[in-house]
C-alpha cells in the first residue's frame, strides 16, 4: 500500500493530542436556506463532495522507521456516512443553539484509527435555517490547508471536473539510494538549526506562569464556544488613518477586549503583558497548499494594562514590526521550526513534555485565517458567516482566531469551559473596543 510520512510538525501534532486535550481545529459557517432545501439535501452534498476529496480518504497508522513515525494511509473502509452526520437542534434562538452544541461537539476528539475529520449539519426546526460545523485534526491541516479543503466542498470552488480528477499517489516514505549519502551531511546542519532553534525557545520561556489570571487555569477538558463579528471597513478606517495592518488592528482589538473583560469580571489587570502566540504560514504566496502543515510564529505582548485605545494600537505595531524585522525563527514561535528538526521519536516520546512546556511559552492563541474574497454558497445557500476555531493548547483556557469574508470580521473563541464560564462576555467586548478606537482615532 503507498503511504506519505506524516511531516514532522504534523507528527508533533498527532503526539501531542490525548483524550481531554483534542487538536483539531474547525471552523462554525452558517448559511442563508434557500426555498426547497432541507437539512437531509446538504447531507448528502456534504458526503458526496467530501467522498472526492483524496486527502479526506486518509488516516494516520505507525510505521516501522523511521521509528516512532507514522504516515498518511488509504482507509481501505473507508465510508463518508461515518464522518459526516445531521444534528437536529432544539427549538430556541437557532445561532445561540447553534454555538452551544459545536461546543459540545468541539470537545469530543476524533476517533483514531479512522481519516481524522467530521462535518455536522446542523438543522432548525421550522425556518430551514443551517449551520455547518467542520472539525479537522490539526495534523490533516493547517489553516491554509483547510481553506483548500473547503474549496472542494463549497459550490463555487468544487468543479465537477475537479474531484472526477484520478490522485497522485503519494511519494514512498522509504529513502532512495541516492538520499542515503547525504544523509548523514544533512542531519549535521539540522542538528546545528535545531540547538540555534531551541537556545531562543528557551529565551522566551517564563518562570512566573501568571498565577490567578484566567488565560492560566488548569484545563477541565470542556469547551466552551463564542462568536463575534466587526466591521472590516471600521478596521480599514483606523489602518488608514494609523499606519500598520488590519492584523495589527485586529490583535488591538483583542487586547482591549480582554483588558475590558478582565476589568469587567473584576479580575487584577495582570503586572507581566500576557502573551499571543500569532501563527505565520510558511507557504509561499500563490504556491499550493500541499498537505503539510507550514507554520512558525511570533510572540506578542498584550498591551492589557494601556488605559488608552491608540496608545495600545501603537504598542502592538510597533511589537509586530519587530517580529516582522527578526523574522520567525526567534522566540515562542520557534517551536513549530524546532518540530521540523527532531527525529520522529523525540516526538513520540517528548508530546507530554512539549504540551506542558505551551504555558511557560504563551497564555493564548490569536490567528487569522484568510479566506476567498468571492461569494461563497453551498447547495445554492449563501454563506453569511464563517468563525473559525482553533485548538487550545494544555494547560491553557483561551483561543482566538479570525476571518474576514463579505464585508466583516468573523471571530470564533474557543475556551476551557470551567476556566472561562463568561465567554460570551469577552466575545462582546471585542465589537464595544473597535467602536472605541474608531472614535478615538476619528477624533484625532
Amino acid at each position: 500500500m503507498s503511504s506519505e510520512l506524516l511531516a514532522p510538525l504534523d507528527l508533533a501534532f498527532w503526539h501531542l493530542e490525548s483524550a481531554e486535550h483534542p487538536m483539531h481545529l474547525g471552523a462554525l459557517a452558517h448559511f442563508d436556506p434557500r426555498p426547497g432545501t432541507d437539512g437531509g439535501q446538504i447531507l448528502e452534498l456534504l458526503a458526496e463532495r467530501a467522498a472526492a476529496i483524496p486527502r479526506l480518504r486518509m488516516c494516520v497508522r505507525g510505521v516501522w522507521l523511521p521509528l516512532g513515525g507514522a504516515a498518511w494511509v488509504a482507509d481501505k473502509d473507508f465510508d463518508v456516512h461515518r464522518h459526516v452526520r445531521r444534528v437536529r437542534l432544539p427549538s430556541g434562538d437557532f445561532e445561540t443553539e447553534a454555538v452551544r452544541a459545536a461546543g459540545e461537539l468541539m470537545e469530543r476528539p476524533l476517533e483514531r484509527g479512522l481519516p481524522p475529520w467530521r462535518m455536522y449539519v446542523l438543522t432548525g426546526e421550522d425556518d430551514g435555517a443551517f449551520a455547518v460545523l467542520v472539525k479537522l485534526h490539526h495534523a490533516l491541516a493547517d489553516g491554509m490547508r483547510a481553506v483548500a479543503i473547503g474549496a472542494g466542498i463549497l459550490d463555487q470552488l468544487a468543479a465537477p471536473t475537479a474531484r472526477r480528477r484520478r490522485p497522485v499517489p503519494p511519494r514512498s516514505w522509504l529513502p532512495g539510494p541516492h538520499q542515503v549519502a547525504g544523509f548523514a551531511r544533512d542531519r549535521v546542519g539540522e542538528l546545528t538549526r535545531a540547538v540555534g532553534i531551541g537556545a531562543s525557545v528557551m529565551r522566551a520561556s517564563r518562570l512566573e506562569l501568571g498565577a490567578g489570571s484566567p488565560l492560566a487555569a488548569d484545563s477541565s477538558g470542556t469547551r466552551r464556544l463564542a462568536t463575534a463579528v466587526l466591521d472590516h471597513e471600521d478596521v480599514q478606517r483606523i489602518r488608514r488613518a494609523e499606519g500598520g495592518t488590519a492584523n495589527d488592528v485586529l490583535l488591538a482589538v483583542v487586547a482591549g477586549g480582554l483588558r475590558r473583560w478582565l476589568l469587567e469580571r473584576e479580575s487584577r489587570i495582570p503586572g507581566a503583558e500576557p502573551r499571543a502566540l500569532v501563527p505565520v504560514s510558511r507557504r509561499r504566496p500563490g504556491a499550493p497548499p500541499g498537505s503539510g502543515n507550514k507554520l512558525s510564529a511570533y510572540l506578542l505582548g498584550l498591551p492589557v494594562a494601556e488605559p488608552d485605545p491608540l496608545a495600545r494600537l501603537a504598542a502592538v505595531r510597533a511589537a509586530m514590526d519587530r517580529n516582522k524585522a527578526a523574522g520567525p525563527g526567534r522566540g515562542a514561535g520557534a517551536v513549530a521550526l524546532l518540530a521540523d528538526q527532531l527525529p520522529s521519536l523525540a516526538h513520540r516520546f517528548g508530546a507530554p513534555l512539549a504540551g506542558n512546556a505551551a504555558r511557560i511559552l504563551f497564555d493564548l492563541l490569536v490567528t487569522s485565517v484568510p479566506l476567498p474574497r468571492s461569494q461563497l454558497s453551498l447547495g445554492g445557500c449563501p454563506l453569511r458567516a464563517i468563525h473559525p476555531m482553533a485548538p487550545l493548547a494544555r494547560g491553557q483556557s483561551l483561543a482566538i482566531a479570525m476571518s474576514t469574508y463579505g464585508g466583516r470580521v468573523h471571530i470564533g473563541l474557543v475556551a476551557d469551559g470551567k476556566a472561562v464560564p463568561d465567554l460570551d462576555l469577552l466575545a462582546d467586548s471585542f465589537g464595544q473596543e473597535l467602536a472605541d478606537l474608531l472614535g478615538a482615532s476619528a477624533a484625532r
